[in-house]
């Protein structure tokens, strides 16, 4: 593709020689002459002197001598619009259900929508228009996945959630009489467990993107547009509002509100309620600029435990002469 039509189809404005040809997407360090790189992150902004890219794509505000440049205000949609255009999404080796998928004769599978060899799909359950369901995949019965729905590999959709009542010393089990419930456009990383709801549906919310290794307690409510990376645990009956995000690693304890765009940093031990639009890190969670100087602190205890020490026994040696302390 000409890099004016590139320009063109991104939304971006060119500066520079249009007439040249790219075939390809690269990182600003291993691109070579036809391909396109791009700057995101300020961190790399030496490498863009130096790559060998036949043009970046960046923003508006920063200034490259030599080489054509695509500017737009966000150079990473950028970027995927171009990996879009220029190379595509994965290939699919075969349409519909495969014929070593399992599928029950009760369920309902939308038009457009791969089914890959090894996935169960249960009885009664619904699934979309154009959805991707990848290779060992199970989806307990009566759970619902609405259209462009991609599951990954080894994700299991609709398992019991962890309800039990001990009586006497006996862990009883409560029968799991919820669903589970995906919105469009929703995809979910590889390994990932839903659990469904004891009474109530468990549901992810439309646009969520969940990463690999995430387990969704029972009755869980996600709400539209969140980013989840991997390894989030979230207890039973916690709710996530609209355009949340969590980094890695994320611990969210039972029945919680986490308001619409908030934030949670990555190892983080969430056991309160956290505010909308607010950023928390930390165990347990705290607010961001709060937790910054906790750990500022937390790296000098010794030092601090020291200096504790040696005034303790300052006061005691003056305290034993009769001396007074200065205030």
């Amino acid at each position: 593709m000409r890099l004016d039509e590139l320009a063109r189809e991104i939304g971006a404005e060119l500066d520079g020689d249009g007439s040249a040809e790219v075939n390809a997407v690269a990182t600003l360090e291993d691109a070579r002459p036809g391909q396109v790189a791009f700057l995101a992150n300020p961190k790399y902004l030496k490498q863009v002197e130096t790559t060998q890219a036949s043009a970046v794509i960046l923003a508006p505000t920063v200034r490259v001598e030599r080489r054509p440049v695509l500017r737009m205000k966000d150079p990473y949609y950028g970027f995927c619009r171009a990996a879009v255009l220029l190379h595509g999404h994965r290939k699919h080796p075969h349409a519909g259900v495969h014929p070593k998928a399992h599928v029950e004769s009760s369920a309902n599978i939308g038009g457009n929508t791969i089914v890959y060899p090894g996935a169960y799909i249960g009885a009664n359950v619904a699934i979309g228009r154009d959805c991707i369901i990848y290779p060992n995949v199970a989806i307990y019965d009566s759970c619902t996945l609405e259209d462009r729905v991609i599951v990954h590999a080894g994700t299991v959709i609709g398992v019991d959630g962890f309800g039990y009542a001990t009586h006497e010393g006996v862990h009883h089990k409560i029968p799991q009489l919820g669903k589970v419930h995906i919105e469009s456009d929703v995809e979910i990383g590889a390994n990932c467990t839903i659990a469904r709801g004891t009474l109530e549906t468990t549901r992810i919310g439309a646009g969520t993107k969940m990463d690999a290794l995430c387990m969704i307690g029972h009755g869980g409510q996600i709400g539209e547009g969140c980013v989840i990376v991997a390894q989030l645990g979230m207890a039973g009956s916690s709710e996530l509002g609209k355009y949340v995000t969590v980094a890695g690693q994320v611990a969210i304890s039972g029945h919680l509100k986490i308001g619409d765009q908030a934030t949670i940093g990555g190892r983080t031990a969430v056991m309160f309620d956290v505010e909308p639009g607010a950023a928390v890190i930390g165990t347990p969670a705290m607010p961001a600029q709060q937790a910054r100087r906790v750990y500022a602190i937390f790296t000098k205890l010794p030092e601090l435990q020291d200096r504790v020490k040696t005034l303790e026994e300052q006061i005691k040696e003056l305290s034993e002469s009769g001396d007074t302390p200065p205030a």
